[in-house]
């Protein structure tokens, strides 16, 4: 099969959805990731998305709806914080946990009572929805063991060959995943931080608690090895001291950095991410990317203020480098 990327014109779309109601996979861009999509009421199409990308059948799959009516269609409650959350960040970055309706099969919810669902702030992706006339699953379009991707091409360089469209909406606009939250318990839990902030979602509906997911659990690993620093005042000159400890030890290191650092890393080698944290988190995963197309066996990552969307990177950092912190 040749993987083809598409132009996201109406007559592409309208190609797409039909393979999507053929029982076909489609790649397509969200706000967050690019996502891999099969209708959620196909088990059958539900589980060559699990071959596909390698991922285990216990890993429960985010169902994406195009309108915030539909979401009634999938589940069977809204409880009242959820809808408070759902007007608030829908579309968006923010995925909820409800009990779901009996037209998701257990293949989405590895066998669970619960299906976790959003609507995508892309307009490709909601007129992809919306034409394939149901509720699509959009895990991030890569294979399990790859960063999550933020350009077509990621797509193409990781899927090629097994599936016949990526629709190209270029860079996405966040970078990492949505934020996870089970608003049916009290207070409400966050699961997954992501791409709306723990302050954000508080301001909406009150007090809510983190469940911290363990470091070594994320199925999105690149090649080379990420340490991170932890976030302090002179944080730079610790990773300037192990990076020239790895270098003298004949490994090759990058150091990932915000724009405005670059020159406390002298003439190391460094990729920049950005001037703030919303383009550290939107270019993250593409610069892991690089790193691994280049051959470097080690990324250092600066560390971050925990504040905003600081803790989803960090989440992120402790993830990617299974809690590898300098």
């Amino acid at each position: 099969m040749e993987t083809v990327i598409l132009r996201p014109v109406k007559k592409n779309i309208a190609l797409c959805a039909e393979k999507l109601k053929a029982g076909e996979l489609v790649a397509f861009p969200t706000e967050t990731v690019y996502a891999l999509g099969a209708l959620a009421t196909d088990p059958a199409a539900v589980r060559r998305v699990f071959d596909v990308k390698k991922r285990p059948l216990d890993r429960a799959l985010i169902v994406a709806v195009s309108d915030k009516a539909e979401i009634a269609t999938v589940v069977r409650r809204v409880p009242e914080k959820a809808a408070a959350l759902i007007d608030a960040f829908m579309p968006g970055a923010l995925t909820l946990l409800f009990d779901r309706a009996a037209c998701i099969p257990d293949v989405v919810t590895a066998g669970g009572e619960s299906v976790a669902v959003r609507i995508p702030d892309n307009d490709i992706a909601l007129a992809l929805i919306r034409a394939a006339g149901g509720p699509v699953v959009v895990p991030s379009a890569n294979t399990s063991e790859m960063p999550s991707p933020t350009l077509a091409e990621h797509v193409l360089g990781d899927l090629n060959g097994k599936i016949e469209y990526i629709l190209d909406g270029g860079a996405s606009e966040i970078g990492i995943e949505s934020t996870i939250v089970d608003a049916r318990c009290e207070p409400p839990v966050i699961l997954r931080v992501g791409g709306v902030t723990k302050e954000q979602i508080e301001s909406v509906i009150g007090p809510v608690t983190l469940a911290r997911e363990r470091a070594k659990t994320d199925p999105f690993k690149p090649m080379a090895e990420v340490m991170f620093s932890a976030f302090y005042p002179g944080m730079e000159s610790n990773i300037c001291t192990r990076y020239d400890e790895l270098t003298e030890q004949g490994r090759s290191v990058a150091i990932i950095c915000l724009d405005g650092n670059r020159e406390k890393y002298g003439d190391r080698t460094v990729f920049t991410v950005g001037d703030d944290y919303k383009q550290y988190a939107h270019n993250l995963f593409a610069t892991l990317r690089r790193a691994d197309s280049e051959h470097y066996e080690i990324v250092i990552a600066e560390g971050v203020d925990t504040a905003g969307l600081g803790l989803s990177l960090v989440e992120r950092l402790v993830k990617l480098s299974g809690g590898m912190i300098i």
